[in-house]
């Protein structure tokens, strides 16, 4: 695994040891930032289900002012603080060990405002829509914020729900990618309104 682009472009990242963590593929690391990207002017971002870190260093290296990672795995956390490191991105990074729904509450106190998300979850867990409507219902994401769910590609969230819409759905082998958009002035389309809104791409 690599940075992609932007100005930690070609470092390489440590994996996760052991066999509990799923890293993100540079190739679908790639294509997930040609869709939301490929680079940003500011604002900051949050990985929930950090891993080794590689989609928020990415997000980071592409313009992204500051990050914040969480994990459970104090694996992780050692990883991503190695990985920040070898990108001499540190100084753009909170890393904190903590449950998912405990870390939201801990950031909602801090008012943070966030702009993208990654939400890679254990695909077991199956709950990434609820996460994403507890961020709303918290206040913790900008209008217009793009938030970026990697799933099982077996199992297929909703199209559109609360203030959220699906732009763009894409299949790599055993890994989807859905990338909403949250509104928060208006709910999302219903179903029907919403058919042929959301692009789908296939790439096995």
């Amino acid at each position: 695994m690599r940075v992609v682009a932007g100005s930690a472009k070609g470092r390489p990242l440590k994996a996760v040891p052991g066999m509990g963590t799923r890293p993100t593929t540079d190739k679908v690391k790639e294509a997930i930032f040609s869709m939301i990207g490929p680079f940003f002017d500011g604002g900051t971002a949050l990985d929930l289900f950090a891993g080794t870190g590689g989609l928020a260093i990415e997000a980071l290296s592409r313009g992204i002012d500051k990050a914040v990672f969480i994990d459970m795995d104090p694996k992780s956390i050692e990883t991503v603080r190695a990985n920040l490191k070898a990108t001499k991105l540190e100084g753009q990074a909170e890393v904190y060990r903590n449950e998912a729904e405990r870390a939201l509450k801990v950031l909602e106190k801090r008012g943070i405002s966030l702009d993208v998300v990654f939400l890679d979850p254990p695909y077991r867990m199956k709950n990434g829509d609820k996460l994403m409507q507890l961020m709303h219902e918290k206040s913790m994401l900008k209008s217009g914020a793009t938030i970026v769910l990697e799933h099982d590609s077996g199992y297929e969230y909703p199209g559109e729900f609360g203030h959220f819409s699906c732009i763009r759905h894409a299949v790599y082998g055993e890994t989807a990618v859905s990338i909403y958009k949250y509104n928060e002035n208006e709910a999302a389309l219903s179903e029907d309104e919403a058919a042929g809104e959301a692009e789908h791409d296939i790439d096995e």
